[in-house]
């Protein structure tokens, strides 16, 4: 790294400043829509669903057993356009039953009388 030159330089703050962006995304998103939910009087978990998505299925119910590194396409278009998975390749979630959520642990703690 004895010879590198401005834009060399600046293609590395771009490429960690895009990847700092990508990995707090996701943490950015959930308190704009906690935010926004509890000015809306909503939940803040569910958004009054009353039911959370698995963290583990991801809502689905299914967990792929496949080689986490393979990849095809059609499977993915088709997972992210909401087809039903494939059920060759998966195995029913244990952590919900293979329903997919579990209900919302803040409202079932409001007791409505």
């Amino acid at each position: 790294m004895e010879n590198i030159t401005a834009s060399e330089l600046a293609g590395f703050g771009v490429a960690v400043l895009l990847l700092g962006a990508t990995i707090t995304a996701p943490k950015v998103d959930a308190f704009i829509s906690a935010s926004q939910r509890s000015a809306l009087g909503m939940c803040k978990r569910c958004g009054d669903l009353k039911v959370t998505a698995c963290p583990k299925c991801k809502g689905t119910g299914l967990i792929r057993t496949q080689d986490p590194f393979s990849f095809n396409l059609m499977e993915d278009i088709n997972q992210y356009f909401g087809s039903p998975q494939s059920k060759a390749n998966s195995t029913p979630c244990t952590k919900c039953q293979a329903r997919g959520h579990f209900s919302c642990p803040d409202c079932s703690k409001i007791s409505k009388v």
